[in-house]
């Protein structure tokens, strides 16, 4: 494992860590995009059904970990302060975002299998994970610090991981289409995210 996909990794820890903290020390979800962190945690079980395959220990604890805190997320949002969590502004139609990556994963994959599918569905999907929660903030035109700390380390995260395919490309000759494309993707929608952050 490389500098940058270590890096990378940390800062989605971070991300979460974040995010937790600030639903936990303000015992709110305000702000949050439920839609959002649904989708990542659509993301994680679509990617780990391998979750049994043993690669690394340090692989099998993240997949775990990403699993369990973005269900643990959607308790805290859904349960336990569900009064503080605003439907009203959280109205991004999902089921388009949902559509439109399961029919580019049935189409755009490198091997037609179940499992290979749902990896494929998982990375474009997590490229536009983020959208509801963008589009929250570009209506309530507003966010809490916290809250734009916790998209900055998502976003960071995502950087990290395109230097990371750069690097494996140069040193091992590693080409994967479908997870650059949808990474910079990905870095693109957070591109009007950083410009506003930095001017913050």
């Amino acid at each position: 494992m490389n500098f940058f996909r270590l890096t990378a990794d940390l800062m989605h820890l971070l991300s979460i860590f974040v995010l937790l903290l600030k639903i936990q020390k303000t015992r709110s979800c305000s702000g949050i995009s439920f839609k959002t962190q649904l989708l990542y945690a659509v993301v994680f079980v679509t990617r780990y059904l391998d979750l049994l395959k043993w690669i690394s220990l340090y692989n099998t604890l993240m997949k775990i970990f990403f699993i369990a805190s973005s269900i643990y997320i959607l308790y805290l949002m859904k349960i336990k302060f569900r009064a503080t969590y605003d439907p009203s502004q959280d109205t991004f139609r999902i089921e388009f975002l949902l559509g439109a990556c399961l029919l580019l994963a049935l189409v755009f994959n490198y091997t037609f299998t179940f499992i290979e599918v749902l990896w494929t569905f998982s990375i474009y999907l997590e490229a536009v994970a983020i959208l509801p929660q963008l589009f929250m903030l570009s209506r309530t035109g507003e966010a809490e610090t916290i809250t734009t700390h916790y998209l900055f380390a998502l976003g960071a995260y995502r950087g990290l991981y395109l230097l990371n395919w750069i690097w494996r490309f140069y040193t091992e000759h590693h080409i994967d289409w479908i997870v650059w494309v949808a990474g910079a993707i990905q870095t693109a929608l957070y591109s009007d995210f950083f410009y506003i952050y930095y001017k913050k």
